[in-house]
């Protein structure tokens, strides 16, 4: 007798894993933190977080949205404007870093350097560039834009009862003179690049570990209930800074984010972990759940992990439950945004 014999089938690679097809894998996820469709949920992170929202939307479920579209605004236009897609209009938030960020500026703890670019007699928010397309008509109207914004998120984050997160990457742009995280190379979507003014960094473990719990213990502070359901987002990197090779540049990336994961889920009672990575990106699934590029996850693929997700917590609804035409071609248009801006936040 020894402590591997007598364990679930789960436990074994044999029976979990090599003798199932990708489509039936069993009890691999077991769900410590309680959903229910009263529960007040937040959602923000990379791109792959979207899909998580909407599905929470599509399902009934009590999905917050402070910063909704106008409603005379079409359906086609919401998602290109950065409505309709987390919980408030921060657009992609690739890091952790952005998000304690996001939170302290909110809170009027942190007041970055550079505040807008003007770019051809038009404005951008440095820290949400694509998030006003052709930018905004004066920096008059991009202050009040984000002075709404902050107000909004800080309302969010007393409200949210579950906060759910997708990590994206750990790569990012920082300016110089405060440190501040952008979500993009700055001569991307827009502002213009400048050596001087902008520097490259790759965050490790003691990074991503110290803003997570940063963002844990901030969130709290606003509602001591609050719980975190955190993901790893399968999609890989479009480019790399490093002046390595993207696929080992990936596989650093994806691995810190998972370890963090891991670390906070079997540390904190209130924080859960769902395995979306696993689900997409490991080698069991033999990339059938990517497109032809081995970087967009395909339907299909979103359709698995979600039905997954939601089976373990005793929804077993449609995936897409109640999708009309207006709001597929709204999810397409979600998708495009994610790849624009994967693209966007990789250039170098």
């Amino acid at each position: 007798m020894h402590p591997y014999v007598g364990l679930d089938s789960r436990a074994y690679w044999k029976t979990a894993v090599s003798a199932l097809s990708p489509l039936a894998f069993e009890d691999i996820y077991r769900p410590k933190v309680e959903i229910t469709r009263q529960t007040r949920i937040g959602a923000a992170g990379s791109c792959f977080a979207q899909h998580i929202g909407r599905q929470f939307k599509q399902r009934g479920y009590h999905y917050l949205d402070k910063e909704p579209a106008p409603p005379m605004m079409a359906q086609a236009d919401r998602a290109r404007f950065g409505y309709d897609i987390y919980s408030a209009r921060h657009g992609n938030l690739y890091s952790m870093r952005q998000m304690v960020q996001l939170l302290r500026r909110a809170r009027g703890e942190f007041t970055p350097a550079e505040t807008a670019w003007e770019q051809d007699g038009r404005w951008y928010d440095p820290f949400r560039p694509a998030i006003q397309p052709g930018g905004f008509a004066s920096r008059d109207e991009l202050e009040t834009d984000v002075a709404h914004h902050l107000a909004k998120v800080l309302e969010l984050v007393n409200d949210t009862q579950l906060q759910v997160f997708t990590f994206g990457l750990t790569e990012c742009w920082q300016t110089r003179a405060d440190g501040a995280a952008l979500p993009t190379c700055p001569g991307t979507v827009a502002g213009a690049w400048d050596a001087d003014k902008y520097a490259f960094v790759n965050y490790d473990y003691g990074d991503v570990m110290a803003d997570a719990e940063a963002f844990i213990a901030l969130g709290r502070e606003h509602n001591p209930q609050m719980e975190f359901l955190f993901t790893v987002s399968p999609v890989p990197l479009t480019a790399t800074a490093t002046g390595g090779h993207v696929l080992p540049a990936s596989v650093y990336s994806k691995s810190v984010l998972r370890a963090v994961c891991g670390a906070l889920e079997q540390k904190h009672s209130f924080v859960d972990y769902f395995p979306s990575y696993e689900l997409v990106a490991s080698h069991p699934m033999r990339a059938m759940f990517f497109e032809p590029n081995l970087r967009a996850v395909s339907p299909v693929g979103v359709g698995h992990v979600m039905d997954t997700f939601f089976a373990a917590h005793g929804d077993t609804g449609e995936a897409v439950a109640g999708a009309g035409p207006a709001q597929t071609a709204a999810a397409r248009a979600m998708d495009l945004v994610c790849e624009e801006e994967a693209l966007e936040a990789n250039a170098t």
